[in-house]
């Protein structure tokens, strides 16, 4: 029983896995992903979490996370910290 539960459940989060491939393969997909991304960002570091923890978890420079926080565009190239 636990094995087929295990087959099941690795052909849904494969399922899941080429959903979510197509939906954020496209640009504006991608814009809106990074849209997401950075907004939940900005909530984070509302809520008290620093500069370089948003750095180190999202794995940027410290510079890119400061830029999306003042509201600017980041670099079009992410950078890896």
């Amino acid at each position: 029983m636990r094995r087929r539960l295990n087959d099941a459940t690795g052909w849904a989060l494969l399922r899941l896995a080429v959903v979510l491939h197509r939906t954020v393969s496209g640009r504006r997909a991608v814009e809106r992903a990074q849209a997401r991304r950075n907004g939940v960002l900005r909530a984070a570091h509302r809520r008290g979490v620093t500069v370089p923890e948003l750095a180190a978890g999202l794995g940027l420079s410290e510079g890119w996370v400061r830029q999306v926080l003042a509201g600017r565009k980041p670099p079009t190239i992410e950078e890896a910290a």
